[in-house]
């Protein structure tokens, strides 16, 4: 174990990418770069990083901004809630600690959205300490080099690959060590086609050596997908589309949508235009219905969403909660990349 660190920062010397973000010790950027990355692919976000820079240089900046915007920028790359606490967490450090980055792990980890993973990548990344940063690259590298069968979303695989993690780390710069793992894990030691032909460590890799490279990490819980039958209606008028805001507690929280039908199974067209909550949203009125799309598949990471779009013209009583968005309005609205399908669909 003690040649591990050594040959891990040749290797990173070696084969690092260069990202922005790996330039700084700047705090603020690197905890952008990280709530950015969390289940997201590095190419997906890199333009985001850049976006979410240049509107927002400084922690000020994006404290000051309006909710609606910051949700604007970060439409598209899902998980939304990770938008809304980033803004709380730039009011928190701008308010309360007046724009510098707490440097302790525990005060980093009472900031909104940040956990022991976050709150570790600032601590070391900016201030050097010398905490493990272990994301699913870490688990899986370190799963399959040293034969750990620990499932790794157990609380108990948290604190073993933490530990092993930082005992590897001694006598290493934190910050070097830690990204350096994290990369290994990202390009070579990889889910899916991993390099071993051209590993340091495959002479004592546990899992290389006893072909177990597709056995580990192990994995206790796997959720069901659940599936849902998502209906919009498209009303276009002359001045714009009907829109609503989704409530709190669902998927795309206080994201912008049309008026929406869910039923709990599938539903063809005929049948729903047959249904009592059709009847309910437009009423009495003749609606003539121009298109309706083909069914769209969206999966997120537990939902499988099965979603229609029905353009529709003809006069209709708009609920209270709806709001009448003309083109201008509709590009400051946020929206799920779905309901942005929809939109570019009915020339929006």
């Amino acid at each position: 174990m003690a040649a591990f660190g050594g040959t891990l920062l040749r290797w990173y010397k070696k084969h690092a990418r260069e990202l922005p973000w790996r330039e700084t010790r700047d705090p603020y950027v690197i905890w952008l770069s990280e709530v950015i990355l969390q289940q997201t692919r590095v190419e997906q976000g890199l333009p985001y990083f850049h976006r979410f820079t240049e509107a927002f240089p400084t922690v000020h900046d994006l404290a000051r901004a309006k909710e609606e915007k910051v949700m604007k920028l970060w439409q598209g790359l899902g998980y939304y809630s990770r938008a809304r606490n980033l803004h709380k967490a730039a009011k928190v450090v701008a308010n309360e600690y007046q724009g510098k980055f707490p440097r302790t792990f525990d005060e980093l980890r009472s900031l909104p959205g940040i956990g022991d993973y976050t709150a570790a990548a600032i601590a070391s990344f900016a201030f050097d300490q010398a905490v493990a940063v272990v994301d699913g690259n870490v688990f899986r590298f370190l799963s399959r080099c040293f034969g750990i069968d620990t499932p790794i979303d157990s609380p108990r695989a948290k604190r073993e690959f933490r530990e092993l993690a930082e005992s590897l780390m001694e006598g290493h710069a934190p910050h070097l060590f830690n990204q350096a793992i994290m990369e290994f894990g990202a390009i070579s030691c990889k889910s899916a086609q991993p390099l071993c032909a051209s590993c340091p460590f495959r002479d004592t890799c546990h899992a290389f050596q006893r072909d177990l490279i597709t056995k580990l990490p192990v994995k206790a819980k796997k959720q069901k997908v659940r599936d849902r039958y998502f209906h919009y209606l498209i009303l276009n008028t002359p001045k714009g589309v009907y829109l609503r805001q989704r409530a709190t507690g669902d998927i795309w929280a206080k994201l912008y949508e049309f008026p929406l039908i869910e039923t709990d199974q599938p539903t063809e067209p005929a049948s729903l235009m047959r249904s009592s909550a059709w009847k309910r949203i437009l009423g009495k009125q003749p609606i003539h219905i121009r298109q309706i799309s083909r069914e769209y598949k969206h999966l997120l990471s537990h939902q499988r969403i099965h979603a229609r779009f029905y353009l529709l013209d003809g006069k209709v009583k708009p609920e209270q909660d709806w709001i009448l968005a003309d083109k201008a309005k509709r590009k400051r609205l946020a929206v799920s990349r779905l309901v942005e399908t929809g939109l570019e669909q009915a020339g929006f």
